[in-house]
């Protein structure tokens, strides 16, 4: 039997401990990929206050799929200003994705895919011309899903601990 994905737009503030839930499980698959990523009950109150008012302040967008009711994952992004000091050609707004995942158990089924694809149509009917996002360089899922998505690698990020 296949099953229905339902995909809808919430509001953080009022859906916050489902998002906080799937954001524990994306920092706990981080932390499997990257052991500096923080633990979640270190800065859930925080990055949480964070996504809420980027949400707010910054024409945000949360997607939620549902599978039978069940919340199985999320992605979330919104709308960055960019002036004309930076490198790049100045193209005005740009989104930036700045959390995704789906529970493990219902990965293979599309959803990340739909739900992305549906937060880019969006934000590319207001007009956006760029979409930045970051993932780490040993999570070969989605650096193949980016790949197949048409994202193009543009910067490394290289860190020395100390």
């Amino acid at each position: 039997m296949e099953k229905t994905v339902e995909i809808c737009s919430v509001r953080i503030a009022e859906h916050y401990q489902v998002i906080s839930g799937l954001m524990h499980l994306l920092h706990l698959h981080e932390h499997s990929l990257h052991n500096k990523t923080a633990a979640w009950v270190n800065i859930e109150d925080s990055y949480m206050r964070h996504v809420i008012k980027m949400q707010d302040e910054c024409e945000g967008l949360c997607l939620l799929a549902y599978v039978s009711s069940v919340p199985v994952g999320f992605i979330f992004g919104y709308v960055e200003e960019q002036d004309d000091s930076r490198i790049e050609i100045h193209e005005g707004k740009e989104l930036y994705v700045s959390d995704g995942f789906v529970a493990e158990e219902y990965r293979r089924m599309g959803i990340y895919r739909l739900l992305n694809s549906m937060l880019e149509r969006h934000y590319i009917e207001k007009g956006i011309k760029r979409i930045i996002r970051f993932t780490l360089v040993n999570n070969t899922g989605m650096r193949e899903f980016l790949d197949e998505e048409e994202y193009v690698v543009t910067r490394l990020l290289y860190e020395k601990w100390l």
